[in-house]
Order: structure tokens, then sequence, then C-alpha cells
């Protein structure tokens, strides 16, 4: 198995990524306008993408929030990649960089447990890597999706 994380450099490569995996993704990522945005977004973060056998499997672009902190923007594995080590590797070369850069502190935001099975799985995912509920944020989005805010300090 031929695995490789890349830091992707191009504007338009990164927009492609992020489309190709946010378009494998409905269950995530099915509102075409919002999902527009996050692959229009993707173009001007920093973003690395991985590769497996030659095919792109997923990508990971973050935002600087604070000089102390930045946040996992968007993260996405394409499905048939899912549980295989793809969001971790894309996670871990992410955090070395956040690191090397002399941020402390990672944050997310996805939905808040018990609203929908995926999301459930991505909070799971997000917990394994060490991140941590800090607040739930009811109305940021709308009250069928409340925001979950976890952390993780790298420092």
């Amino acid at each position: 198995m031929s695995r490789f994380v890349r830091f992707v450099v191009e504007p338009e490569a990164r927009a492609a990524i992020a489309r190709e995996v946010l378009l494998d993704l409905p269950e995530w990522f099915g509102i075409p306008e919002y999902t527009e945005k996050y692959i229009q977004t993707c173009a001007t973060l920093p973003l690395w993408a991985c590769e497996e056998e030659g095919k792109i499997a997923g990508f990971i672009a973050i935002q600087e929030t604070s000089p102390y902190a930045v946040e996992i923007h968007v993260m996405g594995v394409k499905k048939a990649y899912h549980r295989s080590g793809i969001g971790r590797a894309l996670f871990e070369a992410m955090r070395q960089f956040a690191k090397a850069q002399g941020y402390e502190f990672l944050h997310v935001k996805t939905v808040d447990a018990g609203h929908y099975p995926e999301y459930d799985d991505t909070r799971m995912f997000y917990e394994t890597l060490g991140f941590r509920k800090l607040e739930v944020l009811p109305e940021l989005w709308d009250p069928e999706n409340p925001c979950l805010l976890m952390v993780m300090h790298i420092q």
C-alpha cells in the first residue's frame, strides 16, 4: 500500500482536492451552497492531502483563529477510505506543522452528540485524537445542529 500525505501549495489544487473529497461525503456536506463555500475557502488555507495508491483519499485544512490557536476548518476522507488511518495521518501531519509554528491549541467544531450517527462518529474520531469537549453553542448554526466546540493542547 502506497500512502503519501503532502502539503498542497497551489490554491487551485487545494480547491480541486476539497471538491473531490467533499462531493463524496453528502451525509456531512449535503448543502451545496455551504459545500461550495468550504471548497472556495480551502483555496486560501493551509491544506494537506493524503493519496492512497496515487488517488486522493482525503484532506485537512486549517485556519488560524489567534496567535495561539488554529482550527480544523474542514476535514474529509472519502467513504471508501474510512477507518483506514487516513484521517489520523492527515491530522498528525497538520499537528506537527501547528506545533512547529508555535501554536498551543487546536480546535474543531462538529455537531453535538445524539443528533446524527455520522456526526457521532466524527465526534468519537476527534476524541480518539485527544480533543475534549469545551462547549456546546446551540444557536451558532441552528437548533437542529447544535455546535460542539472541541479543543486540544498541543505544546
